[in-house]
């Protein structure tokens, strides 16, 4: 069991007696409770209605959120021989062929994102059982396999999240940090729970959103109803 700090319990005591009522209130109250030495990043998590769908729910998307996340994201590019110098020029972090493959291969995993060219990806593939566990795979669906490598590191690192749903309809995400405004902050989930209700079963009649909460990297969590969501 997962021991908590005096801090933590001192909020999430303190805590009991908010109860906002939608996701500003929410997010006015964990910023108010954010007192750790470090800026901490914000998060929310929604929970689908699976099951009420006979059909399975396979969320899984990329959202530029309006003033990104804040986050350093390190992005590792792998394409042809001839096109390392280009990619270089991108952006990317770490950039490779080959020797970045047998080097991932190896255990090498130090960066956030993975993006590949559409050549390289039959060469990639023995890497599975090494990206898949870590979400790491490049996947077209995502945007990761690419031939614009410019384009697609820009749009990363300039503030992009990964939304997919588990077994459970459980949805979790980052959409910034503590120091952006309160209208931003609004503005970036917004973007992010517009795709999500978009991806509402015709055959739910209900709510499609069970519940939604707020939270930060160290604080407690709030629950509200999010506008829409029914």
């Amino acid at each position: 069991m997962k021991k908590r700090s005096k801090r933590y319990k001192k909020l999430k005591e303190s805590s009991k007696k908010d109860s906002p009522k939608n996701f500003s209130e929410a997010l006015a109250l964990v910023k108010k409770n954010s007192n750790t030495k470090f800026e901490e990043s914000i998060d929310a998590s929604v929970r689908l209605n699976v099951a009420k769908s006979k059909q399975e729910i396979n969320l899984r998307s990329v959202v530029s959120l309006p003033f990104g996340t804040k986050k350093k994201i390190k992005v590792a590019v792998i394409c042809e021989e001839n096109k390392i110098e280009d990619s270089k020029k991108s952006g990317a972090d770490i950039v490779g062929s080959d020797d970045l493959i047998e080097k991932i291969n190896n255990g090498y995993l130090s960066f956030d994102k993975l993006v590949s060219t559409p050549s390289m990806m039959a060469k990639i593939g023995k890497l599975g059982k090494v990206l898949g566990p870590k979400g790491l795979m490049p996947n077209p669906k995502l945007g990761t396999v690419t031939t614009d490598v410019k384009k697609t590191v820009n749009e990363i690192k300039s503030g992009q999240v990964e939304i997919k749903n588990d077994k459970d309809g459980n949805v979790g995400f980052s959409f910034g940090k503590m120091k952006q405004s309160n209208e931003q902050l609004e503005k970036n989930f917004n973007a992010v729970f517009e795709v999500i209700l978009k991806e509402k079963p015709n055959n739910i009649k209900g709510n499609f959103i069970i519940s939604s909460y707020v939270t930060s990297t160290m604080g407690p969590s709030y629950k509200f109803k999010a506008k829409g969501a029914n």
